[in-house]
């Protein structure tokens, strides 16, 4: 059955801004603000500034990320980077989830910069995402990168928009997953993984 994979547009380097600050503006106004008061008189501007820097994913490039740390080594167990942390907005409410993230490949003779797998995590998460969407998303990155034997991603987090509105939740929280290769096809990989990144806890 094929997915239907959905159309990111990602802003490459040069493309022209669009403002936001007048818009953002017109909302404070339709909610019958006065946009001249002291207190509001940058607000515009300062969250554009918000939001360039929490949807910066869009026009970063995971090559330029990287930046050639892939390394050839005679590997060929689990790694795994556990507890990152990472901080998102959900596109349907433009409100913020947040968690963390636990990452694993079984490696094939290749190996990424440790320091590389929370920048990769940014780059999806700083971009307008649903939680089920954003794994995927990491986990498909590392498996083209590496092209390991297989790839593992985990991310637990809190959303804001159950926390705030709706059903008000405070306490929920929400766990995805997203398995590849032998994390999918070998029970004994994936309980590997599960019952490390779950030690010490």
């Amino acid at each position: 059955m094929n997915k239907k994979r959905a159309v990111v547009k990602v802003m490459t380097p040069g493309t022209p801004e669009k403002p936001i600050a007048p818009s953002v503006e017109a909302i404070l106004d339709a909610l019958g603000e006065d946009t001249r008061r002291e207190g509001l008189l940058r607000t515009p501007h300062r969250v554009e500034k918000a939001l360039r820097f929490l949807t910066s994913g869009y026009s970063a490039e995971i090559q330029h990320i990287v930046n050639g740390a892939i390394y050839e080594v005679k590997y060929d167990e689990m790694v795994i980077v556990k507890d990152i942390e990472f901080f998102s907005l959900c596109e349907h409410h433009l409100l913020p989830f947040y968690g963390k993230m636990h990452v694993a490949y079984l490696a094939k003779n290749k190996v990424i910069g440790l320091s590389k797998l929370p920048r990769i995590i940014d780059v999806f998460a700083r971009r307008l995402q649903i939680q089920e969407r954003l794994t995927q998303e990491v986990a498909q990155c590392i498996q083209n990168l590496l092209d390991p034997l297989g790839v593992g991603v985990i991310a637990e987090a809190q959303h804001f928009c159950m926390m705030m509105r709706g059903v008000e939740k405070q306490h929920s929280g929400t766990v995805t997953s997203a398995m590849l290769g032998a994390f999918r096809s070998n029970k004994e990989t994936r309980d590997e993984f599960l019952s490390l990144i779950h030690s010490g806890k």
